[in-house]
């Protein structure tokens, strides 16, 4: 029996070595592409090998839909894009059923495709469509089929969905429910790039050639990567750090302080979400086991979508990252 489990521990082994040298080849190759981002692209690559879904935020011109497309690439996923607008309709996501007549005279409905059907989908400006057709691509995030006419339709395995909204402009806009936003593994923040960063954006893009992306990984890779991530050990003190850091998010005792400042707080999600992404951000470095700072590294991106402020602590300047950054210190 010991010698199984040796066995086993050391099969895991080599293959989060091989898989983690995919992971960094990724990583660079994005890189060379999307300048001055490395934080996002990392907690990007978190999402999608935990298996979740992320939402990125950011103004005009920060490469978040060139950011998608790279990541078809080096990936190796078929990525499609749908640009959200008001008048967008769930059919126009998920497709419709057609009436086909045959060159015998008979009739059958036919299935036609939406471009949800895609390994890893890009909504651009997801608050700018409709309730309804927000609430259409809800069950493909959560559930990964449609339902069209009674019928299920399975999506393309990996499916992933990246979808970005303007931080700016909100006239005209339906702000996502809070049950759609939790189903966002992570909220990633899309900044401006330094000074160094811009420089190079200006040499490389405007240029004669232009650098491409290179495909690292496929698909069948990734979905290997992502069984691996859920096989890594987590120990106690990990665990119990999520927990506390979760539940301190939530009004109440345990949230101390900070308790006041919060109307509503996560739920479980947001702890599976973090075991997750904690395995996912060692794998990326290279390490068999995550760390209580993976915890407080990506303790905002996963929880701050996931909070609400009571109207006293907003009166008073107050900010959910604040807030965050207060919970964190009574761990780290």
């Amino acid at each position: 029996m010991a010698e199984s489990v040796e066995k086993l521990e050391d099969g895991i082994v080599r293959s989060a070595e091989q898989v983690s040298a995919q992971i960094r080849a990724a990583k660079e190759a994005i890189g060379s592409v999307i300048f001055g981002q490395d934080r996002v692209i990392e907690n990007t690559l978190v999402t999608i090998l935990s298996g979740g879904h992320a939402l990125l935020i950011g103004v005009p011109g920060l490469a978040k839909t060139k950011l998608v497309e790279t990541l078809g690439v080096t990936l190796g996923l078929d990525a499609k894009r749908i640009q959200f607008t008001p008048d967008l309709m769930p059919s126009d996501i998920l497709g419709a059923e057609v009436l086909d007549e045959s060159t015998a005279g008979r009739r059958a409905f036919r299935f036609i495709a939406g471009p949800v059907f895609a390994q890893l989908l890009m909504a651009d400006e997801i608050n700018r469509a409709s309730p309804r057709t927000q609430s259409a691509l809800l069950q493909a995030m959560q559930e990964q089929h449609i339902t069209v006419a009674g019928a299920r339709h399975d999506l393309p395995k990996p499916f992933h969905v990246l979808a970005t909204q303007n931080p700016l402009e909100q006239e005209g806009t339906y702000p996502l429910p809070e049950a759609q936003l939790d189903r966002f593994l992570m909220e990633i923040d899309v900044d401006y790039p330094d000074r160094e960063a811009e420089r190079r954006i200006l040499f490389e893009t405007t240029g004669a050639e232009e650098t491409l992306a290179k495909g690292s990984m496929t698909a069948d890779a990734l979905i290997t990567a992502q069984r691996l991530v859920r096989r890594l050990p987590v120990g106690d003190s990990v665990v119990e750090a999520i927990l506390s850091l979760v539940r301190s998010a939530r009004p109440g005792e345990e949230s101390g302080e900070a308790g006041k400042f919060i109307a509503w707080g996560p739920g479980p999600r947001a702890s599976q979400s973090l075991m997750l992404a904690v395995r996912a951000r060692a794998l990326i470095d290279g390490r068999l086991a995550p760390s209580i700072d993976d915890v407080l590294d990506l303790a905002e991106p996963i929880l701050k979508h996931r909070m609400a402020l009571t109207f006293q602590a907003r009166a008073e300047g107050r900010t959910i990252p604040d807030v965050i950054r207060q919970l964190k210190t009574r761990i780290g």
